[in-house]
């Protein structure tokens, strides 16, 4: 089965450059990105602000993500939403992933354009117009594999309603969806979604195709209080697994785990794994872990089970900021030229790691940091003597990956966010 249309992924490098694309030079416009790269650009032939993905970081963690998930036997269905690069996920896709994830109707359409091949939506579909297009995608092409989340009884009635006119023989699979108190979407415990299940079975549109669920959205931290509440869920999604296995019409799909917690997830599923169904039903675990493949230097850092600290071959964050001094109004502060509109802030504000003056990348002045973010200004307090020069160049260290990207519609990847003159050798294009 083809994954991706890497011809089309390819393509994107023909784009042509404009003043749309933030960041690049006035001298790139009217080049397609392709034109633009052969003209060895550098980070400082760049304006400021700007993101940055380092190649080498997104390199080792694809391969510590797939090792990893390959040793604990289970499948890896990253979330694309983090990135919305089809250009990443034919590398995650490459390197084995099993599919791809995705959080809304428009994100699969984006993701079908580009051919991905096996979509899981971790959202439940009941927008009457984009269940016309999934079902006429189904019929269109009998290679693409999709499921959908259902957690609720109204929700299969509502999709079933809108798929009363699709063609013959469509049938969409999904999966019931497992919450919990105080969480986000999902049925609230295990017998509420065996009545889901049960609908699903009396659907005529649709097909019963395993369980599904997010952890992450009843704990935020490693705290054993977190610990045992997560396991306690994902014990609850395992059990309605077994519950239901009796009645699937299909190999099942059982599926959890974002970037926090995967380690947990894999203890209490990684054992319903039978993809022979050679002691039950047929069944896939599978992840869909999407922050991975960037990281960062602030949440994920800390909570990861993949982070420097808690492994031997850990994540390392992908992405930076650069952001200039643009004044110098007071005493221990300066203000720099990248604010909410340019950064993520929501998971944690941007800590500054280097100084460029020209003269290649310096420390920072201890104890500077980053009191606040405006749309376009980042407030760095600094100690008693600290010296930023205005024209200065600071790198920061980014917190959460998925408000990062969406901030930008071309990505410059350099070669090495550590030299003094980081080289740009592919531009990442997103849709957002």
């Amino acid at each position: 089965m083809q994954t991706i249309d890497s011809a089309k992924v390819a393509a994107l490098h023909d784009r042509v450059l404009g003043p749309e694309h933030k960041s690049l030079p006035p001298a790139a416009w009217g080049l397609s990105a392709r034109e633009f790269l052969a003209t060895a650009p550098h980070l400082d032939d760049l304006e400021t602000p700007v993101l940055t993905i380092d190649r080498a970081a997104v390199d080792a963690n694809i391969a510590v993500m797939a090792e990893w998930a390959a040793g604990a036997g289970v499948r890896l269905a990253p979330h694309g939403k983090t990135t919305m690069s089809p250009q990443l996920w034919g590398e995650q896709l490459a390197a084995g992933a099993w599919g791809i994830t995705l959080a809304t109707g428009w994100q699969v359409q984006v993701a079908r354009s580009f051919g991905v091949a096996r979509i899981v939506l971790a959202n439940a579909l009941v927008d009457p117009v984009g269940l016309a297009w999934l079902a006429a995608e189904l019929d269109r092409d009998p290679g693409f594999e999709f499921y959908s989340w259902v957690d609720s009884v109204a929700t299969v009635e509502a999709m079933d309603g809108h798929l009363t006119g699709a063609p013959a023989g469509v049938r969409v699979p999904v999966l019931i969806e497992l919450g919990g108190t105080g969480g986000r979407t999902g049925a609230r415990g295990v017998e509420e979604a065996l009545a889901v299940a049960a609908a699903v079975r009396s659907s005529a549109r649709l097909e019963l195709a395993g369980v599904g669920g997010y952890e992450a959205a009843l704990a935020h931290d490693r705290r054993p209080d977190a610990v045992t509440t997560v396991r306690d869920y994902v014990d609850d999604l395992a059990r309605l697994h077994r519950e239901l296995a009796a009645g699937y019409e299909r190999p099942a799909i059982v599926t959890a785990g974002g970037s926090a917690y995967q380690d947990l997830v894999v203890e209490r599923l990684a054992g319903l794994a039978d993809e022979r169904g050679e002691h039950g039903p047929a069944t896939t675990v599978v992840l869909r872990s999407g922050a991975y493949i960037i990281h960062d230097d602030g949440f994920y850092s800390g909570i990861s089970p993949l982070a420097t600290s808690r492994t031997e071959h850990p994540l390392r964050s992908a992405m930076h900021g650069w952001a200039r001094t643009v004044s110098r109004p007071e005493p221990g502060l300066a203000l720099l030229d990248a604010g909410k509109r340019d950064l993520p802030f929501d998971e944690g504000l941007p800590v500054p790691q280097r100084l460029s003056t020209g003269r290649g990348q310096e420390g920072m002045p201890n104890a500077a940091l980053v009191s606040a973010l405006n749309d376009q200004h980042a407030f760095l307090r600094l100690p008693e003597g600290g010296e930023v020069p205005v024209g200065s160049v600071v790198r920061l260290g980014l917190s959460h990956p998925c408000t990062a990207f969406d901030k930008w519609r071309l990505i410059p990847v350099v070669d090495d966010a550590g030299a003094d003159r980081p080289r740009v050798i592919d531009l990442l294009h997103t849709f957002f």
